[in-house]
């Protein structure tokens, strides 16, 4: 009998396994539980992969819902990263083409996840399963990742050695199309500002007061002049958490501020927010009030290694697109045409067609993504964030992105959320189990591939990893 080539093992060792990935996929998809208590999904991943096997430690970092589950001897190391959570407020029923919130959670997958952690999962099994047919040495570690829209748990793994002694890593993440991730992403920083004043009365005795609303104004307006002074890749947002109340005759005697501030490179997310510290210090010393601030959570800038990199967009290419069907096609029209309003319908569709090479009315019949981007460099900065920065400043990291949705689908909204249990969808995480898995064969069997990799990862950060949090900050376990 001819021995199966790597690929075709893969694609076996997935197909074996395809009703638990989907049962586990979309079990996280109903259970929709947001940063930190993704405890029924952590449960869930625990139960299944000690079923099959692996050796599971949970509560690392001192987090409840982090784990790790390791199969196999020796090295190399090579991990997958899982995520699981749910965005706040996006509860939606599934496949469903309007609008309309499921009974019971207010919470939804607007972003994924739970396809995400199960596509991680397929990659887990498959490798664990190849490690122990072909009896090689190595060792296959899926990570659990939670928390990673609220409070980055990577990067409080990442700064309590919870990655040390991998030699590579791999994750993915669901989109509308289908590529590697060959571009970085902004480094972040989430911080409270907080301003501490004397109340009194507004008319009666105003100087006896010093308003800590006041204060956050005034820090927002030394913010804003700020915003010139920085680099034109630096993005500074704010929120009021607290105005000191809702009677204008009191003078406010507390106020709170929530700033993110990114940046392309760690570093200077670090300088910009010791400006903005000063800022806040002037801030009270005009009001005479008190000034404080407490890191909520940070995240490291994405460098993608260009070695693994190179290597999952080759195994990509050889698990190919998803293999959606006719009634896939169908029930993605739905959701395209829902998406961007019948007006704006034809439109969107031509602009489309030109980038893909696709006439107008077949993206609009057939939108879903059926090819394999072309792997490009020195891309744009993604202006958005991920805490997959931290792990690829530790150790050489990749990923990709299979298409779990119509064309032009936005993430963070209802149509993401309705798109999360498909047919569509489900095809896009055995795809994308199949192309981690085989990546990860092919960097465990390949030993100039890792002294490469190695090379690029100690080229673009140096070594060294600057944790952009300090050791005092713990995850927030609080809903």
């Amino acid at each position: 009998m001819e021995k199966l080539s790597d690929l075709e093992w893969i694609r076996a060792a997935v197909e074996r396994h395809e009703d638990e990935i989907v049962k586990l996929s979309d079990s996280i998809f109903d259970f929709a539980e947001t940063g930190f208590q993704e405890f029924q999904s952590a449960a869930l991943f625990t139960e299944m992969l000690k079923a099959d096997g692996f050796t599971v430690e949970s509560g690392i970092a001192g987090i409840p819902t982090a784990f790790t589950a390791g199969f196999g001897t020796g090295k190399p190391v090579i991990g997958l990263l899982a995520e699981y959570d749910a965005l706040p407020g996006l509860s939606q029923e599934g496949g469903v083409t309007e609008c309309r919130k499921r009974e019971g959670n207010p919470d939804g997958h607007g972003c994924g996840h739970n396809l995400l952690g199960a596509g991680a999962y397929a990659a887990a099994v498959a490798v664990k399963e190849y490690l122990e047919k072909n009896r090689e040495k190595g060792t296959v570690i899926l990570y659990g990742c939670p928390s990673e829209e609220k409070g980055n748990a990577k990067t409080l793994m990442a700064r309590d050695g919870i990655f040390d002694g991998l030699d590579a890593a791999f994750t993915w993440h669901p989109a509308d199309r289908n590529y590697v991730s060959s571009f970085s992403s902004l480094a972040n920083v989430s911080v409270y500002f907080d301003f501490k004043g004397i109340t009194s009365h507004a008319a009666a005795a105003p100087h006896l007061g010093r308003s800590a609303l006041d204060a956050a104004e005034l820090m927002n307006v030394g913010v804003n002049y700020l915003r010139e002074h920085v680099i034109q890749e630096a993005r500074i947002h704010y929120a009021y958490t607290d105005v000191g109340g809702i009677a204008p005759n009191v003078v406010q005697g507390s106020s709170r501020l929530h700033y993110f501030i990114r940046a392309p490179k760690t570093e200077q997310v670090l300088e910009i927010f010791e400006r903005v510290k000063d800022i806040a210090k002037g801030a009270a010393l005009m009001t005479g009030t008190e000034s404080s601030f407490e890191i909520y959570s940070g995240l490291s800038d994405f460098v993608p290694n260009r070695t693994l990199t190179q290597v999952l967009y080759e195994a990509m290419k050889d698990i190919g697109a998803p293999a959606f069907d006719d009634g896939d096609y169908a029930a993605a029209a739905g959701f395209f045409s829902q998406a961007f309003g019948q007006e704006s319908l034809q439109a969107r569709a031509a602009a489309l067609a030109g980038e893909f090479g696709r006439k107008p009315e077949e993206i609009a019949a057939h939108p879903l993504d059926t090819g394999i981007a072309e792997l490009k460099w020195n891309m744009p900065v993604l202006p958005g964030s991920t805490d997959v920065g931290d792990v690829s400043h530790v150790v050489p990291t990749a990923q990709c992105s299979y298409a779990t949705m119509a064309l032009g689908t936005a993430m963070h909204t209802w149509q993401a959320t309705a798109q999360g249990n498909t047919s569509a969808a489900h095809k896009a995480v055995l795809a994308a189990g199949e192309a981690l898995a085989l990546a990860v064969v092919r960097v465990m069997q390949d030993e100039e591939i890792r002294e490469k990799m190695v090379e690029d990862w100690k080229q673009e950060t140096g070594g060294i990893y600057i944790c952009p949090i300090s050791a005092d900050v713990k995850p927030h376990l609080e809903g």
